[in-house]
C-alpha cells in the first residue's frame, strides 16, 4: 500500500518548496513474539515466558513504553532485570531527534539480544500508521500512534492467548495519554507505579528519574532561586543585547563563585563573574547558560577565600559564606560581574561520588557527594543507604527546583567499595568521559592478519633507510614507540638528521570502523598502572612500535642542516626503517657521556644532542617559554602493585634533545600542509593569555621586589630569567610554576576557520602535531594531509571538509582535556596510596597561593600540593587579616605571604571511611593557640589551571 506525504520547506533564497515522499505500507511486518503463530517470523525476539513478576498484572505481559518513559527513564531500562520490551518505531524516532546519548543507549540495549528489546516498526505497517489529524500537533499525533499500536498488539496476540494469556503494558508518565489508554481499553500505568510493582526487583526503584511532577514538588514554602526565564524571552533578549550567552564554569575551590566564558568574537565582557548562591542560579558546572550583567556598581573582584560546601542548609551559615566573599579591592581589579537568568542547554551527565546518609533514622532521602568538587550536591531517595554507604556510586540528575537547596536526583548504580583500585581506576575514566570499553570485534576485523611482513609493493613506494642508524629515545618501559632519531654527516659537510614516526595511517584507512574508533577515543589514556590504547595493541606496541631490530613502516622527515642549525633543505617521505637500538632517556644519556664509547649510534646521539642545544636556545631567543610544573614517578611494588616510592621526574639532556626534533619536525609538517591545504590544514594553537590571568604571577613577583613584564612572550621569557633571589636557588622554579598556571590551553583547529594560528608558549608561527600518531588521532590525520601533499596518497571528502574537520577538532581538543585530568586523578590517587602506606611524614614545602583564610602549600619532593584552612568549624576561628594587593595573610600574629617556607605533617586521613583524603597540617611556623589541621587537605582532583606546554 501506497501513501504519500507533502510539505513544504523554506529555500535559503527565501523561497518555498513543495516536497512530496512516498511512504509504503506493509503487511509483513511481524510482532516479534514467540506467542504467536500467525506472524511468519524466524526469529522472534519476545519470549513465550517473560520473566518479570508485577503484582500489578498477574499474568505475563511485554510492555511498551512511551517516548518520555524511554526519554527519562532510560536508567531503569538499561537494567538487565528489564526484559520483554517492544520499542516503536515513533518512539525511536522521536528519541533520536530529542536526545541523541539517549538514542545510542536504547539502541544499545536493542542490540543486546539477552534483553529481548524488540524494535517494531508500526510507522510502516498497515494497521498501526496513522495519518495527523487536522488541528493535532506533531506530539499528540505520536501519543495516538503510541496507543493505536499498544491496542493492535492486544489484540494481535489476543488470537494466540490461552486462559489468561498475554497483556501489553503501556508506561507512560503522561497523564492524558493514560487516560485517553484507559478509554480505549488499555492496560496502562506510570513507570513509577509499574517499577513498584516488581516485587523482586525492589532496588529498581531507586534508579527512577523524578518526574516533572516530583520536581515541582513543594517541599518548603520558600523560594530560594529566581525563576528561570522561557526559551524565547532568553532568545530575544541574547539578540538584542540585553543577555549573554555562555558556558557556567564553576570554581572548584569555591561552591559560591563560577565564571561564564561568553560565546562570540567580541573580546569585550569575555568573561563574566557570578557570586552568591542566587546568582549562580542552579546553573551547574559546563551547562549553556543566559547571564545579565550588573549595574558596573555591583561589579567584583575574584574571591580568594576557599569555600566548601558542607551539606548545610543554615540560612545564617550560608549568610556568612557569602559576606566572606566581599572584599575591599582597588577599582582595576573588579570584573564584569552578573547573574544566570536562564538556562539554554543542560549539560548534565552521570556523576560518580559517595552517599552522605542522612542522620534522620529510616530516611530515605539522602544528599550524595560528587567526585568533582564542581558539582553540587545532589539529593536522592534510596532504600539502601546503609547498603552504599562507604561504596563509589553514579547518581544522575533529574532536575533542580526553585525552592530546593540542591538538584534531585537518582540512584543509577554502584561501582564498588571507595578506596579498591579497580573501582577508583573506573570512577576516574568514567568522571573523565574515558572510552575504555574493548575494542569491538567490527573494529578488530580491520586489524592485519598475522603473520604480517613489509610487502614488495611497500618496498616499491618507500625510501628504503634500513641501512641508517636509527635509534629510539622513550620513558623506560615505553611500548608504543612513535618515534625515532638519526644524524649522520654528509660528503659536503653538512649533517642530515630525519626524524622517523610510525606510519600508523597504513594501517587505518579512512571511514571504517577501526578508524572510527581512533577518532572517538580521540587519544591514548596513560594512567600510574595502565594504559587505555587509542588503537589495539596489535598496533600501539606491535605492527606500529618503532622496536629495535624489526622491520618497521615509517613517515620521515629528513633535513639537510649545517652545524649551526640551520635548515638547508627538508624533504617528507614514507619509508621503511630498521631501528639499531630502543634506548631509554637515561641510556642515551649514558652513551652521550662516556667518552669509551664512539659507535654509530652514540656518534648520532651526540651530533643530535649538539644541534639540540642550537635549536633550543634559539627558539628561546625567539621567545619561546621555559616553564615548570612538578610531575612525579611512582615504583610499584611487582606483587601488590601499590605505590612503594615517590619522586620527581628528573629530566636529562637527553629530554630536551628528543623534545627539540620533535618539534621542528611538528613545525616542518605544519608549514607543508598548510602550504597544500590553506582551507584544511589541522593546526594548534596557543592562544595568549588575557592580561588578567598574569595577576597572581605578578602579585607573587612584587612580594619579592621582583617586576614581571607580561606584554609579549619574549619580555615574559626574559622577566623568568632574571628573576632571581640570592639563597633561595628554588624560587625561580616557584615562579615558573605560577607562570604555568597562568597559561591557557592549546587547542587543535582547522586552518579554514581561523586566523589566527599563533603558538604563543612555542613562540612559533604555525604548529601541529605529527610525531605521536600511535597515542594522537590529530597526527593521523596530519599524516593523511602530509601524504597527499607529497603524493604518497589519495584524499578523501572528509579530509578536505573544514566544517567536519573543526567538529573533529572539537572532540580532539575535548579528549584530550579529560585524558590529563585522568592522569593526573590517576597521580593524585596513588599519591593517597603511598601516603596510606606511609603514615605521617614531616615535610618543607613553599608556600604558592595566599587565600583570605587559607595557604595552598607546594611539598616539591612529592610533587604535592594542598590547601592548610585556618578556619575551623568546630572550634573559633583565630584572628584573620588579608591583603589584596600583594597577597598577604596575617594569623594572629603570623604573616605568610607567597614563596614562604613551611614544614607540614602529611597524612591519610582515614578517620572517615568514606573520603578518606591526604591532609596537610602546619608544623612550622607555630602559631600559639591555634590548630589548623582539621579541615587541611590536599588537592586530589586535576586542575584546569595547570596546562602542559607542548612536548
Amino acid at each position: 500500500m501506497l501513501k504519500s506525504k507533502t510539505f513544504v520547506k523554506k529555500t535559503r533564497s527565501g523561497g518555498v518548496m513543495k516536497i512530496v515522499r512516498e511512504h509504503y505500507l506493509r503487511d509483513d511486518i511481524w510482532c516479534g513474539s514467540e506467542v504467536c503463530d500467525s506472524c511468519k517470523q524466524d526469529s522472534p525476539v519476545l519470549q513465550q515466558d517473560p520473566c518479570l513478576e508485577s503484582s500489578l498484572c498477574k499474568c505475563p505481559h511485554y510492555i511498551l513504553p512511551d517516548t518520555n518513559v524511554v526519554l527519562h527513564q532510560i536508567d531503569v531500562l538499561e537494567d538487565p532485570a528489564i526484559t520483554n520490551v517492544i520499542i516503536l518505531q515513533t518512539v525511536l524516532q522521536e528519541a533520536r531527534h530529542r536526545s541523541a546519548p539517549v538514542y545510542k543507549r536504547i539502541k544499545d540495549v536493542i542490540h543486546n539480544v539477552e534483553r529481548h528489546f524488540y524494535t517494531f516498526t508500526n510507522e510502516h505497517h498497515r494497521e498501526t500508521y496513522i495519518e495527523q489529524a487536522q488541528g493535532e500537533s506533531a506530539n499528540d499525533r505520536n501519543d495516538r500512534a503510541i496507543r493505536v499500536a499498544a491496542k493492535w498488539y492486544s489484540e494481535h496476540l489476543k488470537k494466540d492467548q490461552k486462559e489468561e494469556g498475554f497483556q501489553i503494558i503501556l508506561l507512560t508518565n503522561d497523564k492524558k495519554n493514560k487516560e485517553k489508554a484507559e478509554e480505549a481499553g488499555l492496560v496502562a500505568y506510570t513507570c513509577e507505579e509499574y517499577i513498584q510493582s516488581l516485587v523482586a526487583n525492589p532496588e529498581l526503584v531507586d534508579r527512577l528519574a523524578s518526574t516533572p511532577d516530583d520536581v515541582n514538588e513543594i517541599e518548603s514554602g520558600k523560594i530560594i532561586f529566581q525563576e528561570h526565564l522561557p526559551l524565547s524571552k532568553l532568545q530575544q533578549g541574547i539578540k538584542s543585547g540585553t543577555y549573554l550567552q555562555g558556558t557556567f564554569r564553576s570554581n572548584r575551590d569555591n561552591y559560591l563563585e563560577a565564571t561564564v566564558w561568553v560565546h562570540g568574537d567580541t573580546e569585550e565582557n569575555k568573561e563574566v563573574l557570578i557570586q552568591g548562591l542566587k546568582n549562580l542560579n542552579r546553573a551547574v558546572h559546563e551547562d549553556v547558560v543566559a547571564v545579565q550583567l550588573l549595574p558596573k556598581d555591583q561589579w567584583v573582584a575574584p574571591s580568594s577565600v576557599v569555600l566548601q560546601d558542607e551539606g548545610t542548609t543554615e540560612d545564617d551559615d550560608e549568610e556568612e559564606k557569602e559576606n566572606s566573599l566581599k572584599s575591599v579591592v582597588h577599582e582595576s581589579m573588579l570584573k564584569p560581574t552578573g547573574k544566570v537568568v536562564g538556562i539554554i542547554k543542560r549539560n548534565w551527565r552521570p556523576y560518580c561520588g559517595m552517599l552522605s546518609k542522612s542522620q534522620i533514622k529510616e530516611a530515605r532521602k539522602h544528599l550524595f557527594t560528587p567526585a568533582d568538587r564542581r558539582i553540587p550536591r545532589i539529593r536522592i531517595e534510596t532504600r539502601q543507604a546503609s547498603t552504599l554507604e562507604g561504596q563509589r556510586i553514579i547518581v544522575a540528575i533529574d532536575g533542580w527546583p526553585k525552592n530546593s537547596r540542591y538538584p534531585n536526583g537518582h540512584f543509577v548504580r554502584n561501582l564498588g567499595i571507595a578506596g579498591d583500585k579497580e573501582t577508583e581506576t573506573e570512577v576516574l575514566l568514567l568522571e573523565h568521559d574515558v572510552p575504555h570499553q574493548p575494542f569491538s570485534q567490527a573494529v578488530l576485523s580491520f586489524l592485519p592478519k598475522m603473520p604480517w611482513s613489509i610487502t614488495e609493493e611497500d618496498f616499491k613506494s618507500r625510501t628504503d633507510l634500513r641501512h641508517i642508524g636509527v635509534c629510539s629515545v622513550d620513558p623506560p618501559g615505553c611500548t608504543d614507540i612513535d618515534d625515532a632519531l638519526h644524524c649522520r654527516d654528509l660528503e659536503n659537510g653538512n649533517l642530515e638528521v630525519g626524524v622517523h614516526i610510525a606510519d600508523v595511517s597504513h594501517f587505518i584507512r579512512p571511514g571504517n570502523a577501526l578508524d572510527q574508533e581512533a577518532a572517538s577515543r580521540g587519544t591514548t589514556v596513560y594512567l600510574c598502572e595502565k594504559r587505555i590504547d587509542m588503537v589495539p595493541e596489535l598496533l600501539s606496541s606491535n605492527l606500529c612500535s618503532l622496536r629495535s631490530n624489526v622491520e618497521r613502516l615509517a613517515f620521515s622527515c629528513i633535513w639537510e642542516i649545517n652545524h649551526n642549525a640551520e635548515i638547508i633543505n627538508t624533504k617528507f617521505t614514507k619509508s621503511v626503517i630498521n631501528s639499531k637500538a630502543s634506548l631509554t632517556y637515561a641510556e642515551a644519556q649514558m652513551r652521550i657521556d662516556d667518552t669509551s664509547m664512539n659507535d654509530e649510534i652514540t656518534r648520532s646521539l651526540r651530533g643530535l644532542n649538539r644541534l639540540a642545544k642550537i635549536l633550543k636556545k634559539k627558539r628561546i631567543e625567539m621567545g619561546a617559554l621555559t616553564l615548570s610544573s612538578p610531575e612525579v614517578r611512582f615504583h610499584i611494588d611487582s606483587e601488590t602493585h601499590d605505590p612503594i616510592d615517590l619522586q620527581t621526574k628528573e629530566l636529562k639532556e637527553t629530554n630536551s634533545m628528543v623534545e627539540e626534533f620533535m618539534l621542528l619536525a611538528n613545525i616542518s609538517v605544519a608549514k607543508k600542509i598548510y602550504e597544500e591545504f590553506a582551507e584544511c590544514a589541522l593546526l594548534r594553537k596557543h592562544p595568549a593569555p588575557p592580561p588578567s590571568n598574569y595577576d597572581m604571577l605578578v602579585k607573587a613577583a612584587k612580594s619579592k621586589d621582583l617586576d614581571i613584564r607580561t606584554d609579549s612572550a619574549k619580555a615574559l621569557a626574559d622577566s623568568l630569567d632574571a628573576a632571581q633571589v640570592e639563597g633561595f636557588p628554588y624560587f625561580n622554579t616557584l615562579l615558573r610554576i605560577l607562570a604555568t598556571r597562568c597559561m591557557m590551553q592549546a587547542v587543535y583547529f582547522c586552518s579554514g576557520m581561523d586566523t589566527d594560528f599563533h603558538h604563543y608558549g612555542l613562540a612559533s608561527p604555525i604548529y601541529t602535531h605529527f610525531t605521536s600518531p600511535i597515542r594522537r588521532y590529530s597526527d593521523i590525520i596530519v599524516h593523511r594531509l602530509l601524504a597527499v601533499s607529497i603524493g604518497a596518497d589519495v584524499t578523501y571528502p572528509d579530509l578536505m571538509d573544514k566544517h567536519k574537520q573543526a567538529a573533529l577538532c572539537n572532540n580532539l581538543n575535548y579528549r584530550h582535556k579529560m585524558s590529563q585530568y585522568a592522569q593526573r586523578s590517576s597521580v593524585a590517587f596513588h599519591t593517597q596510596l603511598f601516603f596510606k602506606s606511609k603514615g605521617i611524614i614531616n615535610e618543607g614545602g613553599f608556600i604558592l597561593f595566599v587565600k583570605k583564610n587559607a595557604i595552598v602549600v607546594l611539598i616539591p619532593k612529592f610533587g604535592l600540593e594542598g590547601t592548610v584552612f585556618f578556619e575551623n568549624r568546630d572550634k573559633p576561628s583565630p584572628r584573620l587579616s588579608f591583603k589584596e594587593e600583594i597577597p598577604t595573610l596575617t594569623v594572629e600574629d603570623t604573616v605568610f605571604r607567597v614563596f614562604d617556607k613551611v614544614k607540614v605533617t602529611i597524612s591519610l586521613d582515614a578517620s572517615n571511611v568514606q573520603h578518606q583524603k591526604i591532609r596537610m597540617s602546619l608544623v612550622e611556623p607555630v602559631i600559639p593557640g591555634v590548630s589548623v589541621s582539621p579541615q587541611s587537605n590536599c588537592n586530589s582532583e586535576p586542575d584546569a589551571k595547570k596546562p602542559k606546554l607542548e612536548s
